[in-house]
C-alpha cells in the first residue's frame, strides 16, 4: 500500500506523522520499524498516528509507535508536532485541541509565535504507579523527593546511581549528573531502561543543573535509544529537580536538539511544556 506521510521534528526529536483519518491504515510492528529505519525507510524516533476520537468531548486520538515497533503511552515533543500537523492540514481550525492518548487527555495549544504549549497533566509520583518496584529498597530523602538506588555497570565495574521516579503518562528515571556531556548515557541508559525494577521499562534521564532556572538534559528513551530531545523526559526532569529543591519554575531545558520551557507549580498541578514543532518534508512510501 502507498502511504502519505509528513516528516516533522520538535527540538530534534523526529517523527513520521500519518493521517489515519483520510487514508486507510493497517500496519504492524514490522512496518512501523521499516518506516522508522533511517536506511531502509523514512527515519524517525517515533511514528505518530492521527485518528478520529473515540469520545464526543475530544477532537482527535493520538497513537505513538517507537522505532522498535512498540506502541507507547505518551510523547511530549510529538504532541507539539501533532497540533501543528492537524492545524497545517486543515483538520481543525482550533488553536487548542483535546487529544486522546493511551495515558489520558492532553491539550496542546498553538501559540501566535508558532510555538506550541502542552498541558501534560499532573505528574504521577507514587513509585508503584510509575510503575517502579521499590520493595526491599531503602530510599534517600532529598527535599520532597525520594531517590532510589539502582545498580549499573560502568566500564565493567558496578556502581549505584540514585534516581527519581516520575511518570508523565510514561515512566522516567531521572538522575542528576555533574556533566551531561560526559555522562555514560549510551552505556548505562540501556541498563536502566531494562532494569527489572521497572516492569514496563523506563526512559532514563541524565540531568545537569546549570542554575535554578536552566538545565541540560539527555534522555535514553524506552524503545528508541538516545534522542536529541524528549518532551516528557524534560517534564519529568524538571519535576524531579523542583521536588529535590534544586530548581525553580519556569525552567529552560537545553537538549541536544533544541530548547524547551517547562513550568510546574507543584504537587497535584499540571506540567506545561512549550517549544517548537516544525515540518521537514512530505512524501509517499510504498509499504
Amino acid at each position: 500500500m502507498k502511504l502519505k506521510f509528513t516528516k516533522m521534528h520538535g527540538a530534534g526529536n523526529d517523527f513520521v506523522v500519518i493521517d489515519a483519518i483520510n487514508q486507510q491504515l493497517d500496519l504492524g510492528p514490522e512496518q512501523w520499524r521499516r518506516l522508522a529505519d533511517r536506511r531502509f525507510g523514512v527515519g524517525a524516533d517515533q511514528i505518530l498516528i492521527v485518528e478520529r476520537p473515540a469520545t464526543a468531548d475530544s477532537d482527535f486520538r493520538y497513537r505513538i509507535y517507537n522505532n522498535d515497533g512498540s506502541e507507547v503511552e505518551q510523547c511530549g515533543n510529538g504532541s507539539r508536532a501533532f497540533v501543528r500537523f492537524v492545524s497545517d492540514k486543515g483538520l481543525t481550525d482550533q488553536r487548542s485541541i483535546r487529544v486522546e492518548t493511551m495515558s489520558g487527555i492532553i491539550t496542546p495549544r498553538l501559540e501566535d509565535d508558532g510555538s506550541v504549549t502542552v498541558d501534560m497533566g499532573a505528574p504521577i509520583l507514587e513509585p508503584a504507579r510509575v510503575p517502579f518496584d521499590a520493595a526491599g529498597l531503602e530510599g534517600v530523602t532529598e527535599g520532597r523527593d525520594t531517590l532510589w538506588p539502582l545498580t549499573v555497570a560502568v566500564k565493567g565495574e558496578e556502581q549505584t546511581v540514585l534516581v527519581s521516579t516520575v511518570s508523565m503518562g510514561n515512566p522516567h528515571a531521572v538522575q542528576v549528573v555533574a556533566d551531561v556531556d560526559a555522562a555514560p548515557v549510551l552505556e548505562t541508559g540501556p541498563q536502566i531502561e531494562h532494569h527489572p525494577r521497572f516492569p514496563r521499562r523506563v526512559n532514563a534521564g541524565f540531568l545537569q543543573i546549570v542554575d535554578r532556572n536552566h538545565v541540560k538534559l539527555r534522555v535514553y528513551e524506552r524503545g528508541a535509544g538516545e534522542t536529541l530531545a524528549c518532551g516528557t523526559g524534560a517534564c519529568a526532569a524538571v519535576v524531579a529537580g523542583i521536588r529535590r529543591g534544586l530548581l525553580d519554575a519556569p525552567v529552560q531545558v537545553q537538549a541536544r536538539g533544541g530548547k524547551l520551557t517547562i513550568n510546574w507549580a507543584g504537587e497535584g498541578q499540571p506540567v506545561y511544556m512549550s517549544g517548537p514543532a516544525e515540518t521537514v518534508f512530505e512524501g509517499e512510501i510504498e509499504i
